[in-house]
């Protein structure tokens, strides 16, 4: 049996929890981490009715891309919907899970779902995160060079853009006196010593590091271990939020728009003015995404896709770009699509349903 902890730390390793905007509640909501899956209901919302769909189908996890819960609960009395759903949930041993801004901040999540519905090729993050990489410095002898790289490199340092295993490796001299208490690599106790060491210097994402350090101690030689971690302003290439990306073709406007219409399955689209006869270059954001648009300005995209955009925010096309507001829903709800697709590659011992619930409040005439 696979217990719910262990679905928890799966997704933290696809989508790491540390890559949530502050915001936001991502995680274990409600429910026993011990405890054994019996079955996993996959929706974009958690609702009343999804957690009734749960019990009429035996699962004991919900796992939705919104968490019911954002802000801190004060009372649980059923006043609202979101203190609703939480009651019926613990009521019947349910798990909330809930997995957000997690996956549309990694490279292969949320919008990348929908550039693939679209069929975009060459995509890259829209607005890449500053301050999620470290720098990780430290000092080994030669003889335990290649295996102390090895470690941490399996675990993730090294990692830039298409390229794994970089580091850069400088020649240099350590001196050091072990006292009375040290178990030294080499040297004795009060007698100063020289021992000819290479510094390597490697990037770090900050989800990985825990685990990078852990690798460097088990495999250094060191009884300690003399290390820089050092905070970075450089932007990650493979966090962030929004895609943009290209058409295998350029197509016109008009075809582009009816092409989008049918392959994220829209009632409508609204848009500003088509001032570009053709589309190439495509920037996107699955949900809320009208912070995105200076970067998507900065892009060179001639549409934006993304929704909830207010009146005075389709200004901000500045008649250089088409905005298409597509809905939350609409644009979202595929990754319903990509949850399932990575749980069931991994797991296989449990029910994985896929909601029969439409969660959008939102209606068209």
């Amino acid at each position: 049996m696979t217990k719910i902890k262990e679905l928890v730390q799966f997704i933290n390793g696809i989508a790491p929890y540390a890559l949530q905007e502050n915001y936001d509640n991502s995680g274990l909501i409600t429910g026993n981490p011990d405890a054994n899956i019996t079955g996993v209901l996959v929706s974009l919302d958690c609702t009343e009715t999804v957690i009734e769909e749960a019990i009429e189908l035996g699962c004991n996890v919900v796992l939705s891309h919104h968490p019911i819960v954002f802000k801190g609960l004060k009372s649980l009395t059923g006043k609202n919907y979101v203190e609703r759903t939480v009651i019926k949930a613990i009521q019947n041993n349910i798990s909330i899970l809930s997995c957000h801004t997690n996956l549309d901040n990694i490279l292969d999540g949320v919008n990348a779902k929908i550039a693939n519905k679209i069929g975009l090729i060459n995509t890259q993050i829209l607005a890449p995160k500053a301050g999620t990489l470290k720098k990780l410095s430290f000092f080994v002898p030669e003889s335990h060079l290649e295996g102390v790289s090895r470690a941490i490199h399996e675990e993730g340092a090294g990692q830039i853009g298409n390229y794994r295993d970089c580091a850069f490796r400088t020649k240099g001299t350590g001196t050091f006196t072990p006292n009375e208490k040290a178990i030294p690599y080499s040297g004795s106790a009060h007698q100063p010593s020289v021992e000819e060491e290479i510094k390597v210097e490697v990037l770090v994402a900050e989800t990985a590091v825990n685990e990078v350090m852990k690798a460097l101690k088990s495999s250094h030689p060191y009884e300690e271990v003399a290390y820089f971690l050092h905070s970075l302003d450089n932007v990650h290439q493979e966090v962030g939020a929004g895609l943009v990306g290209e058409l295998p073709e350029p197509m016109d406007t008009d075809l582009f728009l009816d092409h989008l219409k049918k392959s994220m399955e829209l009632a409508v689209i609204k848009h500003t003015s088509l001032i570009h006869k053709q589309i190439k270059k495509v920037a996107l954001c699955g949900g809320a995404g009208s912070f995105l648009t200076g970067a998507a300005l900065k892009s060179g995209a001639e549409v934006f896709i993304s929704a909830d955009f207010k009146y005075h925010e389709f200004f901000d096309a500045e008649e250089r770009i088409i905005i298409a507001d597509i809905g939350h829903y609409e644009s979202e709800k595929y990754t319903i699509d990509l949850l399932i697709e990575l749980i069931s590659n991994n797991f296989t011992n449990f029910a994985l349903h896929y909601t029969k619930r439409n969660t959008n409040p939102v209606f068209y005439r």
